[in-house]
């Protein structure tokens, strides 16, 4: 993605809403999806980076697919909630928002060519920086910091959750400025001196880092989260279900196997940090639940209000307990 100033951003981001927030368009036919991609760098790059993906899509599955990008989260909900995208590659978070407001179902979910399975928030300062974590939370209102879009998982769920938050600190009132931008816009800005700090996550800078493009090179990570699971991919409930299965074995058996054709689509999904794809269900989404539980307790918690304390607690410890027994379920190992 390409990082840009708060303005500029505020502006694509009105441009996408209103493109979405027309009449509801009718349901795709059942030659026809419309496949939605949150655009973690510019357009361009991800129209590069996805079109064989799609053309393989179109091929295997016979069905004509329209892209849709967009690097404002919200957009992407919106327009999987007007019937103007059937299927899409979101973050956890957005795609959360997704299954609740827009009748979104988690299918698939991708994995990491590494073999880790997952990644990591971050807040990065330029590598000469001698910012700590704890000057950062100082909240003295001289620096200049970098966030995600509201409803990016890396981007800002993660440093509220586990960083400002359990600090009692609010970036609003702890920073100079406050600038919103996608990962590669954050990382340009850190690297280049813009910002003093910012969020991002060990996906893009990896990314960053083999593709040489110089300014994974030029920071550092003074903070990293816990690992987050992999980016879900979700379709409408209400798309005809013969679709649903074209599209869902286009995913499962994407880049499988020893093949020198399997070899080729592993090479394209690699250009995004993507191994593949595994079978998901919505509770793909119960450790993003937990975050927002977290978040909300927290609040709860500075807020000072027992009743509103005790209902935050019942609901984290619901949501963790559902976690819980679906890690039991699929034989992983507790956290």
């Amino acid at each position: 993605m390409i990082r840009r100033s708060l303005i500029a951003g505020l502006m694509l981001s009105g441009l996408a809403l209103a493109a979405c927030s027309g009449p509801s368009e009718a349901p795709a036919s059942k030659d026809t999806v419309s496949f939605s991609i949150l655009s973690t760098e510019s357009a361009q790059n991800m129209e590069s980076y996805w079109k064989p993906i799609l053309e393989d899509m179109e091929k295997q599955t016979g069905l004509k697919v329209k892209p849709f990008f967009s690097s404002n989260y919200s957009s992407l909900i919106v327009a999987m909630g007007a019937k103007q995208t059937d299927l899409g590659w979101f973050s956890n978070q957005s795609g959360l928002e997704a299954v609740r407001r827009s009748n979104g179902e988690v299918f698939a979910r991708t994995f990491d060519p590494s073999g880790v399975d997952g990644y990591k928030s971050v807040i990065i300062v330029p590598k000469d920086s001698k910012l700590t974590l704890e000057q950062l939370l100082k909240c003295d209102k001289s620096l200049n910091f970098g966030i995600g879009d509201k409803k990016s998982t890396s981007g800002t769920l993660a440093p509220m959750t586990y960083v400002f938050i359990p600090a009692g600190k609010k970036p609003e009132t702890c920073f100079k400025t406050v600038l919103t931008g996608n990962h590669q816009a954050n990382l340009f800005a850190v690297a280049n001196g813009k910002l003093d700090a910012a969020t991002n996550n060990s996906t893009s800078l990896r990314l960053n880092a083999e593709r040489k493009d110089g300014q994974a090179d030029r920071v550092k990570v003074i903070w990293e989260s816990p690992t987050l699971p992999e980016d879900p991919i979700i379709w409408r409930k209400d798309l005809d279900p013969v679709v649903k299965e074209k599209l869902r074995q286009f995913f499962l058996t994407y880049a499988q196997g020893d093949t020198p054709e399997a070899k080729r689509q592993r090479a394209n999904l690699e250009r995004l940090s993507i191994g593949g794809f595994k079978p998901a269900d919505d509770s793909h989404l119960l450790t993003v639940r937990e975050m927002e539980a977290l978040e909300t307790f927290g609040l709860a918690k500075e807020g000072g209000d027992a009743a509103k304390i005790a209902d935050a607690q019942k609901k984290l410890d619901g949501i963790r307990a559902e976690r819980l027994a679906a890690e039991a379920k699929a034989g992983l190992p507790a956290n």
